[in-house]
Order: structure tokens, then C-alpha cells, then sequence
């Protein structure tokens, strides 16, 4: 088997088993809700096709969506994430930037490029996750609210394992 997709798949049951296991159980008063399983469809290559692209956003929302009783919410927003992430990658880096690393990590990438990569990705998950679970403008102020405070927490959840990832590899 393929080195990558071997790879690719221990990431997939590492983040999705962090996230049913033990992320999913985080809730405070609503407003905090990490969700590592992100990182999956953040970390697959630059050349990925675009529709294996889409088909495992799909799979990898309908797995969460599975065990957290949601049907469709996090399939709809990590499909979106999985088509936005081209768009965001053309307007965070340059194409040569990319063309030469195999995959979007901090590692491959940097920290500057990588950091507004991962915001922006997270963004547009957690806007879309919260607006369709709430399905109101009526709550705007407390949505708003949640989206950012997940967000600050996903991405420094993301942050901290793209750091612990480019720290193991260094040894």
C-alpha cells in the first residue's frame, strides 16, 4: 500500500477517534466545542483530486455526524471545508510555494503560511457548523460568539498537533 494513504488513513482514526472519544464530550455552556477531526481534510495533499477531496470530506463528516447524533450538520460544513480548501490555498501561498511539499502541514510549509491557511479553513467550518445548527439569524450575537471561541480553540488545538507532529519528525 501507498506510504501516503497509509498515512492518511492513521490520521483519519487518530483525529476522528480524538474527536468521538474525548473532544465531543467537551461543552462549555455551549460556546466551546473543539473539533480536531478538521485537521484530516487539512493535512491531505496539495495534488489531491478534487472530488476525492469532496468524497472524503463527506465520508469523514458523516462518520462525526454518526456518532454524535447530527445528522448532516458536520457533513454539510466539512464538505464545505473540503471545497473552500483549494480557494484558500490559492490565497494564502504562491503555487510554487506548494508545488514542491506534498502536503499543506507547518511542517512542510511553515508557520506563516500555515497559520492563515488553518484560520481561515477553521472560519469557514465553524461559521457554517454553528449557522446551520442554529438555522436563525435571532441568536446572531451568541453565534457569532460561539464560532469565534470554538474557532480560537480548534486552531490551537491544531496548532499545538502540527507542532507535536514537526517536533516528533525532527528526532
Amino acid at each position: 500500500m501507498n506510504r501516503m494513504i497509509l498515512k492518511n488513513i492513521m490520521r483519519f482514526v487518530l483525529f476522528v477517534s480524538l474527536q468521538v472519544f474525548l473532544l465531543n464530550k467537551i461543552n462549555f455552556f455551549g460556546y466551546l466545542n473543539p473539533y480536531i477531526y478538521i485537521l484530516f481534510i487539512l493535512l491531505l495533499p496539495f495534488r489531491i483530486q478534487g472530488w476525492l477531496l469532496l468524497l472524503l470530506g463527506f465520508a469523514t463528516g458523516l462518520v462525526i455526524d454518526m456518532f454524535a447524533n447530527t445528522p448532516g450538520l458536520n457533513v454539510a460544513a466539512t464538505v464545505l471545508l473540503a471545497f473552500m480548501r483549494p480557494v484558500v490555498i490559492n490565497l494564502v501561498g504562491k503555487r510554487p510555494d506548494y508545488e514542491q511539499s506534498g502536503e499543506p502541514s507547518m511542517r512542510e510549509m511553515g508557520f506563516k503560511w500555515f497559520f492563515p491557511y488553518a484560520l481561515l479553513l477553521v472560519l469557514i467550518h465553524h461559521f457554517a457548523l454553528n449557522f446551520i445548527d442554529v438555522f436563525s439569524f435571532h441568536e446572531i450575537g451568541q453565534t457569532f460568539l460561539r464560532v469565534i471561541v470554538s474557532s480560537s480553540f480548534t486552531l490551537t488545538f491544531i496548532l499545538l498537533a502540527q507542532y507535536m507532529l514537526s517536533v516528533q519528525k525532527e528526532r
